[in-house]
């Protein structure tokens, strides 16, 4: 998989460590650098070892689904993709004050989780086109950490104004990345 390819999909998932990492920072008068690394690791970390799974798990499956396999990957990228382009289109809440810091505790992990499912469904989708995992995993991983942290940078600053053209963003690219693989394999 070319290097271009995992970055349009890295980009695309760190979309919503993004947004959220956005929406985190715009509720705090202030963002300290261990709020911006927690955050930033975990998201990285989860958006890196959920590739690795969704990737074990097809492997397990992939003998029975080879004839279809890329009707399957384009499915689950424009499922996600649909989904992100949606939810950029709802209205939000305005960003409250947090009574409990969320980039600690279960808050954290609850977030790190939410915002790394779409990840789990790329690496199914790598497993079923035959592509070796790592690589890809450290580039998702990489990108959703400096994502996040830049996220939190500027989030007191321009959240309020991209966050959902974030996501928007973010599900158009799997949108398209899903076309491509359909139309590399018909």
């Amino acid at each position: 998989m070319n290097l271009f390819l995992v970055l349009a999909i890295a980009l695309a998932l760190a979309m919503d460590a993004f947004a959220v990492s956005l929406g985190i920072s715009v509720a705090f008068a202030e963002v300290t650098r261990k709020q911006t690394f927690r955050l930033a690791f975990h998201f990285g970390l989860f958006q890196f070892l959920m590739p690795i799974a969704g990737w074990a798990a097809g492997e397990s499956i992939l003998k029975y689904i080879q004839g279809f396999d890329h009707w399957i990957a384009f499915g689950l990228l424009g499922f996600i993709g649909t989904r992100m382009i949606y939810e950029s289109f709802r209205l939000g809440e305005r960003p409250k004050k947090f009574e409990k810091d969320p980039t600690k505790g279960t808050s954290l992990l609850i977030l790190s989780l939410a915002t790394s499912i779409d990840a789990l469904a790329v690496g199914l989708s790598l497993a079923i086109l035959k592509v070796s995992i790592i690589y890809p995993a450290a580039i998702i991983g990489l990108v959703a950490f400096l994502m996040t942290g830049l996220g939190m940078k500027i989030g007191p600053l321009l959240g309020k104004l991209f966050g959902k053209r974030a996501e928007l963003l973010g599900g158009i690219i799997l949108v398209l990345v899903g076309f491509k693989i359909l139309f590399d394999h018909l």
